[in-house]
């Protein structure tokens, strides 16, 4: 039975780590580390989820966007575990976007991310999918694939000034 794993807070090493590329998707402690990753971003009211961020420095992340409590606008998608993910383009046209992270609690900031991009990685069941990502989708692929890279947003964030608290964010959102 899946369960809540603990997230890694800003400050913990695992977050600062180049993650392992996984060899073998079909082994058991990935299926289950996999299963751990769904219930623990839905309980979470998180989009995305890294495997660094439950303590598992491995190349593996989960997109699960849908409407919640933290991104109200969030659309609606089949959460998704990406495995040995890869970035194949990215468009030249970026947009700035409000961040959040479950590693990094209560704190907020604009994010330049690329508007389009194109990726590849392994299914849970191990297929090679290459896809299409766009605005919202692609802004969470690639917060997630800075996590298996060491990066968190506050990395990106090219101004103190742009970040807020998530208070004042969950203002700012409903005015």
């Amino acid at each position: 039975m899946p369960v809540i794993r603990q997230i890694a807070q800003l400050g913990q090493p695992v977050l600062r780590q180049v993650a392992e590329t996984i060899a073998d998707q079909a082994d058991s402690a990935v299926q289950t580390l996999i299963d751990d990753m769904l219930v623990t971003v839905a309980d979470a009211n998180g989009v995305g989820l890294a495997a660094p961020q439950v303590y598992e420095p491995l190349a593996l992340f989960i997109i699960a966007s849908r409407p919640n409590p933290r991104y109200p606008q969030a659309p609606q998608m089949e959460p998704t575990a990406l495995i040995n993910p890869e970035i194949l383009w990215m468009s030249d046209d970026k947009e700035k976007g409000w961040e959040g992270c479950l590693s990094i609690p209560g704190l907020r900031g604009l994010v330049p991310r690329h508007r389009r991009i194109g990726v590849r990685y392994l299914t849970r069941a191990g297929e090679s999918r290459e896809e299409e990502f766009s605005d919202f989708l692609a802004r969470i692929f690639q917060h997630e694939f800075d996590h298996i890279r060491g990066v968190v947003f506050l990395d990106r964030v090219e101004s103190t000034r742009e970040l807020v608290t998530e208070k004042e964010y969950l203002r700012l959102a409903a005015g």
